[in-house]
């Protein structure tokens, strides 16, 4: 550690009683500024557009009035808040400040010119953090004189809102900063995690599969996006990717992906999708543009996927016999649902799959093949991820099914439980493999050293509002009885032949060693 960074690590007492400098007084600034306020700090707002600080502290104002309104803080309280707010017409009325939040342009450029000038006016051991939700802090630090006191503090829209704040450190950030950083973000009422300063950090990096299997299975014609939307609605997601792309903008989605996938160097697990960069250069951006996926017209409403009619009625007894196969929480599930619909069955838990015989047809948990390599009268289905009944599930039957079986596989799934809904013969269908490569991705964040496993789960839970994390979905796999993510991984890099879908050495690992952490339910 240099003399500088010593001098930053060695800043003294806490940053909680201390006032702070927000520079940027837009949507992300401002909701910085009034959840630093709200927590009792006293705030100097400032914005280089000439009145844009003073604007930005109305709009809190009327924003308190809101809260007050509604209940939910009292009229003193919001009072003492904006009086908290002050605005400043220089970085120089700042220059007392001990810690400088900067929410200003996404560039490097820009925010190195501001660091510069900022080093210039503040005491040595001032924190400077950057809100960047994608640039290197290590990069940011560069040119720095004190690079150790350097750090992102990475908010979400919307600020006030969300709970996450990512700690960000690059190589030369000091520990005892990036520290007190994490402690001034929990008092201010947030959830901060560590991360080090890899491209995405973690949300962003982890958070790119989820969009991307839907990206590629559309390109392959799998299924409509309403289709593939219910299907991960009914693994507990609150929005179906094709609907959050469409929320999010394409060009801002889009946008994201080519900056992850740049930075590591086209790797080709972040490679953007053809699909998606024709929507943008078709202007097809969402809801801002009015069409995506969706047409978001006035008063158009997001399609309904729902099972055929004839997929929901009841299957014909079979002529022989029944046999469950595997073990673990989904055979169990399976084998009450049978119970209570009258069927006598036998059970092979010491079966390598997991499912249904009806006589010589199979209904199989996806491994990650798609029902054809599995065998003619062979109909897939995938990861059932909830407990809960009559959640959409996907299912794919063998290109040599017999049209009996095609009839038949969805009746016997909705007997046990789902809605079921068609796919293309595509391998690990959509819940499976999606869940799959979001658990991979996390694992080499936790190899690499990005983050580690509890923070992982808390980001992409509080970051993203996902219905788990993602070594909590691991548990939930080993408990279901599902198998193992690698395997199913395996099997897609084998019908894609490329880098996609390689194991991360870490998830490998616990594959081969069963290691595991406990299941959150």
């Amino acid at each position: 550690m240099t003399n500088s960074e010593a001098a930053a690590a060695a800043t003294p007492g806490t940053l909680r009683q201390a006032r702070v400098l927000v520079v940027g007084a837009g949507i992300m600034g401002a909701g910085i500024a009034q959840v630093a306020a709200q927590a009792g700090q006293r705030v100097a707002l400032f914005d280089a557009r000439d009145g844009a600080a003073r604007q930005a502290r109305e709009r809190l104002a009327a924003t308190f009035d809101t809260l007050v309104a509604k209940g939910r803080l009292q009229a003193p309280q919001a009072a003492e808040a904006l009086a908290r707010i002050e605005p400043v017409p220089s970085l120089e009325d700042a220059a007392d400040c001990a810690l400088v939040v900067e929410a200003i342009v996404e560039s490097l450029d820009a925010k190195r010119e501001l660091l510069a000038r900022l080093e210039q006016l503040v005491d040595e051991h001032c924190v400077l953090a950057s809100n960047t939700s994608s640039l290197s802090i290590t990069a940011l630090a560069r040119d720095m004189k004190h690079p150790g006191r350097m750090v992102g503090m990475h908010f979400f829209n919307p600020v006030p809102l969300m709970k996450l704040v990512e700690v960000v450190s690059g190589l030369r950030t000091s520990p005892t900063v990036a520290q007190q950083v994490f402690d001034l973000a929990r008092s201010w009422g947030k959830t901060p995690v560590h991360a080090r300063s890899t491209p995405g950090f973690i949300v962003n990096r982890i958070a790119r599969p989820y969009y991307a299997e839907t990206l590629a299975l559309l390109q392959e014609q799998a299924a409509a996006p309403e289709v593939l939307d219910a299907c991960m609605r009914g693994a507990g997601f609150r929005m179906g990717p094709c609907e959050l792309m469409d929320l999010i903008g394409h060009d801002t989605n889009f946008a994201v992906t080519q900056a992850v996938y740049e930075a590591n160097f086209f790797d080709k697990r972040f490679q953007p999708s053809l699909l998606q960069r024709e929507l943008v250069d078709g202007g097809l951006l969402g809801r801002k543009s009015g069409r995506g996926f969706y047409d978001h017209a006035a008063g158009a409403d997001v399609p309904a996927a729902r099972p055929a009619a004839e997929d929901l009625l009841a299957p014909r007894a079979p002529a022989a016999r029944l046999l469950l196969a595997g073990s673990g929480a989904l055979a169990e599930r399976i084998g009450e649902a049978l119970r209570a619909a009258g069927h006598a069955f036998e059970h092979d838990a010491h079966a390598d799959w997991c499912g249904l015989r009806v006589d010589d047809a199979r209904l199989c948990l996806s491994d990650g093949r798609n029902a054809t390599e599995l065998g003619a009268d062979v109909a897939v289905f995938d990861l059932p991820l909830r407990d809960d009944s009559g959640l959409a599930l996907a299912w794919a039957a063998s290109a040599d099914a017999s049209p009996d079986w095609v009839q038949q596989a969805p009746r016997w799934l909705h007997l046990l439980g789902w809605q079921p809904l068609r796919l293309r013969d595509v391998p690990g269908l959509v819940v499976a493999r999606t869940i799959a490569m979001l658990v991979n991705e996390a694992a080499d964040a936790v190899h690499q050293g990005a983050c580690s496993m509890d923070a992982a789960d808390h980001a992409m839970k509080l970051g993203v509002n996902y219905p788990a994390g993602p070594f909590e979905w691991l548990a939930r796999w080993h408990r279901l009885g599902a198998g193992d993510p690698a395997t199913l991984l395996d099997a897609l890099d084998l019908h894609y032949r490329g880098e996609r879908y390689r194991v991360s050495p870490l998830l490998r690992d616990r594959a081969r060693t069963g290691a595991r952490r406990p299941s959150p339910d």
